[in-house]
């Protein structure tokens, strides 16, 4: 996971830089802060930190700019104890605030559960995407680089199950339960056949491998 570190203090950005690095996260900290929103947004991190008090414009005004344009968790971490200025934060368009001086195991725990919750949501929206592929669970379709193909209910169901797994082997069991659970009756042979179309209609999208397959254990994405 790629986390942006956005803080003027000089002391205290290397401090939790080493310490997020020494936990296995990448990390990326600004040193320079002219056009801070564009510089964030080309990272493409999957956290911020932000502070509150930095040079020319606040992170409050930071965190509203950004929220306009993308949904990248953002962490204020700042020194500003009043409840209100907390608030405002949250209400801005912030996930969480953490108040200095914090244990850094408490900085690792607010991350934690930021991220788990934000993945979650993310796996439970409209439209998941992986590597380019868009699943889109309202229209029961599936697009890519402009071009789409139609899903039957099963296709979806086998989609959305790998979607929700990505990088992970799902078993064929797991998938035969997932669909049977609801309600839609498949067996063993059906499911190799309804990847199989699945496949066929990813390959005229311009994907023809992007259904792996585990032998003897199951399918991932």
């Amino acid at each position: 996971m790629h986390i942006l570190i956005i803080e003027d203090d000089p002391l205290f950005r290397r401090e939790m830089k080493d310490f997020l690095e020494n936990s296995l996260y990448h990390v990326t900290a600004l040193t320079e802060f002219d056009r801070i929103v564009p510089k964030a947004l080309s990272l493409r991190p999957d956290l911020i930190l932000l502070d509150w008090n930095l040079p020319g414009q606040s992170g409050f005004e930071l965190c509203a700019e950004i929220r306009a344009c993308s949904d990248v968790p953002i962490i204020f971490v700042t020194g500003r104890e009043d409840s209100m200025d907390e608030a405002a934060a949250l209400l801005k368009g912030g996930d969480d605030y953490i108040t200095k001086p914090f244990h850094p195991s408490v900085l690792l725990a607010h991350i934690s559960a930021v991220l788990k919750r934000t993945r979650k949501e993310a796996q439970d929206s409209a439209v998941l995407i992986h590597l380019g592929l868009e699943l889109d669970l309202a229209k029961a379709q599936v697009r890519y680089q402009g071009r789409r193909a139609e899903l039957t209910r099963n296709e979806l169901k086998i989609l959305h199950c790998l979607f929700r797994h990505p990088g992970e082997i799902v078993p064929r069991t797991e998938l035969i339960e997932y669909l049977w659970d609801a309600s839609v009756f498949i067996d063993d042979n059906s499911l190799s056949i309804h990847v199989t179309r699945i496949r066929g209609k990813l390959k005229e999208l311009g994907l023809p491998d992007f259904i792996h397959t585990k032998r003897g254990m199951g399918y991932f994405i």
